[in-house]
């Protein structure tokens, strides 16, 4: 056997001190001066933590007609640009209906949409002046796809705000969302907070015309009648109507920022707005349009406030408003914050997993481990004698740099990663069985000892490293494909697959080169 390269004993030792560091905060709390990227302890999933799963449909037929009603605006403008006048302006689902008043303007009205819509839709021949615009199957499918993509990011903005760690939020189907809270316990505030839409907006209050008339069928075109939140006067309960314009001239998606605050008027609890620049502007042009005139605040479709315009607003800036405790008025900034649902979405499972379940888990997950192991280290040591407890260093060193690099990438530890753990526990030994069986091979057929352990080492490396690498293809197959649990074996048994080739193949022969340069000439091995 030729001098062992020094490198590769530095480059050993290295490793080891890095692990040492990298694991030592699962143990106890390391001290302020350790490196921070060493210093963070391994995260636990909800399986082993405790926390709350949920399962969320998300209503996409909402997301794709409130996508066409937002195209009304678009075809009233381009009908108002080119002073066409109409009749009616509708959607339905999927459809636009537009209803050209005078004859002569039809074929031109039909040209301006053609060019405005005809990538998103299809145009049917007039009826009675009445034009018909029906969303392309590509664009519903592709907005129904967004409204899952968006409504993911909303709702991870929210859990995050929550100050949870390890949060997993994926797609589960075409339109399904799993969200897993590990170490958060309060089931109805979680649904809570991520089941409102939020969705807010702001529309003028109609102040010409009739409300009693309104509320009696006679309702004028281009309002909408919107109640505000429910109140008691006298023993009875009511909620205060509105009537307001329809079009809507500001919405959530215009706002940058909202944070909980103090309504001085009324020393109670407030959300302060703040909008982007394309919403200041907005806000500003609203205001100095409509001084003196009230304009409704909308949240969830109910009329937050009506207040009164009373100068121009420059700012940016709005507040809303409702005797808000400041649990509710934190929890409304935080969805406000982090935006509105592109549609409504509904609890379809929901498990809460206790702490103590989880602490179960641990305790089995680890029993197993250590079976596993003392298992696997006396069948070594009795089997491959001296060569056998080379072996078992390696494989502690080896749980030791699986728990290390876990620690390091922030990976979180199911009880499937658990039994990755387990698997390779045996995948490791495997590779020193390989090695040693090549080793006695090499003896039988009259080779020295040192002569021996090269030729084993060398033969056995092909077979080791094809067996680990084919391994390591279906583990990341199953990382890509796989979700929640499938995921953490996946990513365990990957870290696993790597730390047992690097000590299998060259910390076992590090220290059985060390240990063989010391005694010199060798007449017999201990395997």
């Amino acid at each position: 056997m030729h001098s062992y390269p020094r490198w590769k004993i530095w480059l050993i030792l290295a490793t080891l001190a890095i692990s040492l560091m990298a694991s030592l905060p699962n143990v106890t709390t390391v001290p302020s001066w350790w490196p921070s990227s060493l210093s963070h302890p391994m995260s636990l999933g909800l399986d082993l933590k405790g926390g709350i799963h949920l399962v969320l449909d998300v209503d996409v037929d909402k997301a794709v007609a409130h996508s066409v009603e937002e195209d009304i605006d678009t075809a009233r403008q381009t009908l108002r640009k080119a002073r066409i006048r109409y009749r009616k302006l509708a959607n339905h689902g999927e459809t636009l209906s537009i209803t050209i008043k005078n004859d002569s303007d039809l074929a031109k009205a039909t040209s301006l949409l053609s060019d405005a819509f005809s990538s998103n839709y299809t145009i049917s021949p007039a009826v009675k002046n009445t034009l018909t615009l029906t969303l392309k199957q590509s664009v519903a499918d592709e907005t129904r796809k967004f409204a899952v993509d968006q409504a993911i990011e909303v709702i991870r903005g929210r859990i995050d705000a929550l100050g949870t760690t390890e949060p997993v939020i994926v797609r589960q189907g075409k339109h399904r969302i799993l969200v897993q809270i590990p170490g958060y316990e309060d089931s109805a505030h979680a649904k809570q907070l991520i089941g409102r839409t939020a969705e807010l907006q702001f529309k003028l209050v109609d102040e010409k015309g009739d409300l009693d008339r309104a509320l009696a069928g006679n309702l004028p075109s281009g309002d909408i009648i919107m109640y505000g939140p429910e109140q008691t006067r006298g023993g009875k309960s009511f909620r205060q109507p509105y009537l307001l314009k329809k079009r809507t001239l500001l919405s959530g998606a215009e706002i940058a920022d909202a944070r909980v605050s103090i309504d001085s008027r009324f020393n109670e609890y407030a959300v302060t707005l703040k909008f982007n620049s394309k919403g200041a502007r907005k806000f500003d042009k609203l205001t100095a349009a409509h001084v003196g005139e009230r304009f409704a605040i909308i949240l969830e479709g109910v009329v937050n406030s009506a207040p009164v315009i009373r100068e121009r607003i420059a700012g940016g800036s709005a507040q809303i408003t409702g005797s808000f405790t400041p649990a509710e008025a934190h929890d409304l900034a935080i969805i406000l914050r982090a935006g509105a649902l592109p549609a409504p979405v509904k609890v379809v499972e929901e498990r809460s997993i206790g702490p103590s379940l989880g602490q179960d888990s641990i305790d089995q997950g680890m029993n197993s481990i250590i079976v596993g192991c003392i298992l696997v280290l006396i069948f070594m040591a009795v089997y491959y004698r001296m060569f056998g407890m080379v072996a078992n260093v390696a494989l502690i060193f080896n749980m030791l740099l699986i728990l290390a690099t876990m620690s390091i990438i922030g990976g979180t530890l199911t009880l499937p990663g658990i039994a990755g753990i387990v698997l390779t526990i045996g995948m490791a030994v495997d590779a020193n069985v390989l090695i040693f069986e090549r080793i006695r091979e090499e003896l039988q057929l009259g080779k020295t000892p040192l002569a021996a352990i090269d030729g084993g080492y060398d033969k056995a490396f092909s077979t080791i490293v094809d067996a680990n690498i084919t391994t390591l293809i279906a583990a990341i197959v199953l990382f890509q494909f796989g979700s929640g649990p499938v995921k953490g074996f996946a990513v365990t048994l990957s870290v696993g697959i790597l730390a047992s080739m690097f000590t299998a193949i060259t910390v076992t022969r590090a220290i059985i080169a060390v240990s063989t340069q010391r005694r010199g000439r060798i007449e017999k091995l201990s395997i």
